[in-house]
């Protein structure tokens, strides 16, 4: 059997002296391992790092075996997410996102955004801005979407500015008015196109994607938030504060 694809390096583990089973997200075969001869040689060593994007040819004698990749560069980024702390977290943050994800599942949606995102870590903002939509559609491919469309309460979709930490469903202005102390607040851009939250409505979106990360997904499974992720916070906060004089 054997297929091929792009993907993005998002993990090595060495295999034997010299040999390393290479971790990706593929673009239409899911996170999937292969075993890489060589993979700490001077050619590869550069190529197989966290967050570039190599071309793959798998190929295995049986569809369940963990097979051997071929692998060539397309898109060597590594190094320069290295230059900024936000990337370098940022970076490590997503692939252990991307580890949550069941084996050899297709996911081409998070390919493109997870490949979008490391090509926008120049401006922390925007990286933060399309983390945060990361995590929830992470959410919404492990089962556990949000259901920000329209007002738990009353139905309506106008003025949806809370989610309850209960249910994930939205909640308006004038039916979580009430219980405002209680409900997450729903930052607007991460239901529409915004030039450019603020700090504070990055940190609430946030807020939001954590409480049901660790609820629903890492809590069941013994896991906690990562470090990587707490580090790429407050590198755009402090980048946010070098930049952008908002709160």
């Amino acid at each position: 059997m054997d297929w091929t694809d792009e993907g993005l390096v998002t993990g090595v583990r060495r295999h034997g002296e010299a040999s390393g089973i290479v971790e990706l997200l593929t673009a239409h075969h899911g996170r999937h391992l292969g075993l890489v001869r060589g993979a700490y040689s001077r050619r590869l060593a550069p190529v197989l790092q966290v967050g570039n994007t190599v071309h793959v040819t798998w190929r295995a004698r049986l569809g369940d075996q963990l097979g051997a990749y071929r692998i060539e560069p397309m898109t060597l980024r590594a190094e320069a997410l290295m230059r900024t702390a936000h990337s370098a977290f940022g970076v490590s943050h997503m692939a252990q996102l991307i580890r949550l994800l069941p084996e050899r599942d297709a996911h081409p949606s998070l390919f493109i955004v997870c490949e979008t995102i490391l090509d926008t870590f120049d401006d922390a903002p925007s990286a933060a801005i399309l983390m945060a939509r990361l995590e929830l559609a992470m959410l919404a491919e492990l089962g556990f979407g949000l259901d920000l469309v329209r007002c738990a309460a009353t139905g309506t979709r106008d003025d949806l500015i809370y989610v309850s930490p209960r249910t994930g469903r939205a909640v308006s202005a004038a039916a979580g008015q009430e219980y405002a102390d209680r409900l997450l607040p729903l930052p607007s851009f991460l239901m529409a196109n915004q030039i450019r939250p603020t700090m504070g409505e990055i940190a609430d979106a946030f807020r939001l994607t954590g409480h049901f990360l660790s609820r629903n997904v890492m809590e069941p499974r013994g896991l906690s938030l990562s470090d990587a992720r707490a580090g790429f916070l407050s590198a755009v906060a402090r980048w946010h504060e070098d930049h952008d004089p908002r709160p």
